[in-house]
């Protein structure tokens, strides 16, 4: 094998890092741009509203204030000024009376996404995960599809639920980082339909990133139908994790139907093994879910009692939750801490 001429392999070098430069310069070219343009939106917004206090408008959506305005914009400055925008225009500078508090990373995609959210909590919620998480659009609009908040808040008090609005999701525990139940909308399996273990996981495997999405904060996939052998019988562990936060393994067994005290016994028997066989000396016990279409919560309590391990059962869904029940019921959450 012939050995590089060193005067190509210079000018490739020039070539990179002239590269990587117009990359750097591109990036904060769209960065200022977008700083920019949700600027401009917001004081559009604030001049918009000014006017509403005014004239005593009110530019609800459908309004002829809106149509006039919109209509007009766009004959004057051309494209982006579509009534939907316009009274996006508007909700942002209502949502966000400072405009600083609006993180330098969110683009107006974003700021459309989160200003369609009434509940100032979740709003605060979504903000703080979109930083943390760097979450592109796509993401956060699947987060907020599958109600994320308010599946975490359910498992909360008050002061949790508005601990959680103000500080995202905090992983500290095992606890933190069980979901229940977990969205599985993005797998494209209709509720009813006669499906396998085989097939969840595979399809769970064949959208891993909109799984590991799902899970939360930190993990990242080690292995699919993992071994263990014990005296010449084979078990296998449907899905291995690994969470760089608690610095754990997290063991996850799926079932098609209700979880019974067996499966919790045996994700019993893959903990211990793991935890003798599998952890490193600077690990954390691992943890284990057992995650089943469905859950019967007093069999699951005595399933459990007297078990050290860190074991947790969860419910999954096929289908996004229902919106109104669940922000109802984290209503209840809030209004039973009132007295």
């Amino acid at each position: 094998m012939t050995k590089k001429n060193p005067a190509k392999r210079k000018y490739q070098e020039l070539i990179d890092s002239i590269g990587v430069l117009l990359q750097q310069a591109q990036q904060k070219v769209y960065q200022q741009v977008n700083s920019i343009l949700v600027k401009t939106y917001w004081e559009i917004g604030s001049h918009i509203v000014i006017y509403e206090q005014n004239s005593k408008e009110r530019a609800e959506y459908g309004s002829k204030l809106l149509d006039k305005l919109s209509k007009d914009l766009k004959n004057r400055y051309g494209k982006g000024f579509s009534r939907r925008n316009v009274l996006n225009m508007r909700n942002f500078y209502q949502a966000y009376k400072k405009r600083q508090t609006v993180s330098a990373i969110f683009s107006w995609s974003h700021i459309v996404e989160l200003i369609s959210l009434e509940d100032s909590l979740a709003r605060s919620f979504y903000e703080k995960e979109c930083v943390a998480n760097k979450w592109s659009v796509r993401e956060l609009r699947r987060q907020i599809g599958s109600m994320l908040f308010e599946r975490l808040a359910l498992s909360k008090n008050k002061k949790g639920v508005l601990k959680l609005a103000a500080k995202g999701q905090q992983t500290k525990k095992a606890q933190d980082i069980v979901k229940d139940p977990y969205v599985l909308e993005f797998l494209g399996i209709p509720e009813k339909h006669q499906y396998s273990e085989e097939e969840l996981e595979k399809r769970i495997i064949d959208n891993m990133q909109s799984f590991l999405l799902e899970l939360g904060k930190g993990f990242s996939f080690v292995a699919r139908q993992f071994r263990i052998t014990l005296n010449n019988k084979h078990y296998r562990v449907d899905l291995v994790f690994y969470n760089r936060i608690l610095r754990c393994f997290v063991l996850i067994d799926l079932k098609m139907g209700a979880i019974s005290h067996e499966d919790i016994g045996k994700m019993n028997l893959y903990l211990n093994y793991f935890k003798k066989e599998e952890m490193a000396t600077d690990d954390n016990e691992p943890i284990g879910i057992v995650l089943g279409a469905k859950k019967d919560h007093v069999l699951v309590e005595y399933a459990l009692g007297g078990i050290s391990n860190r074991l947790f059962a969860a419910k999954y869904r096929l289908s996004l939750p229902d919106k109104a029940l669940l922000q109802r019921a984290v209503e209840q959450i809030i209004d039973r801490q009132k007295a």
